[in-house]
């Protein structure tokens, strides 16, 4: 069975991509890890550290080990809107139903993460080795309403989202739909 069948079925593969409910309720050790997350300190290694290490380490590992640990994280393949390259980055995600949603957040810089401008340039991704057409979302209310499942799965959002106004940005989201393998 393919990947992306096995995906679609819920069976479990390993290289079929977890599903994240965000409406499940998280134990004390994901809140307590979550709340680390979204201080001064792991930004900083986040953007020194873990966004160089975790695209080879899920690479390696084939997205079963991450520098996020318990927090939902996968491995994004995007092709570079100038060059064409295939660029891989690990992002957090989460289901809005049967369609992964992450998130163009770069932890509320005030410019959008580079994987972004290559999946607007280049829609066809691959999240988890799976094959998605990544579509922003634009439309407001359906903007808050994935707001509000992205802060269940990831409180610090919320921090990001406050950072990035400030600097007159709004946070992407994109909702990843699937298509054939090619």
């Amino acid at each position: 069975m393919a990947a992306w069948e096995a995906y679609a079925r819920g069976v479990a593969s390993r290289d079929a991509l977890r599903y994240v409910d965000p409406q499940r309720r998280r134990g004390p050790l994901y809140r307590a890890y979550v709340r680390f997350l979204g201080t001064r300190v792991a930004a900083w290694l986040s953007m020194k550290v873990v966004w160089k290490v975790d695209p080879h380490l899920m690479r390696l590992t084939r997205g079963r080990l991450g520098m996020g640990l318990v927090v939902p994280t996968a491995l994004l393949e995007t092709r570079g809107a100038r060059t064409g390259r295939v660029r891989r980055n690990g992002v957090i995600y989460f289901h809005d139903g049967a369609h992964p949603v992450i998130v163009a957040s770069k932890l509320g810089a005030p410019e959008h993460p580079a994987w972004f401008h290559n999946a607007r340039a280049n829609p066809d991704v691959l999240l988890g080795g799976l094959p998605f057409r990544a579509e922003i979302v634009e439309q407001e209310p359906e903007r808050a309403r994935l707001w509000e499942l992205a802060d269940r799965v990831f409180p610090p959002y919320a921090i990001y989202r406050e950072r990035a106004a400030r600097a007159d940005r709004a946070i992407p989201i994109l909702r990843l739909l699937p298509r054939k393998a090619s």
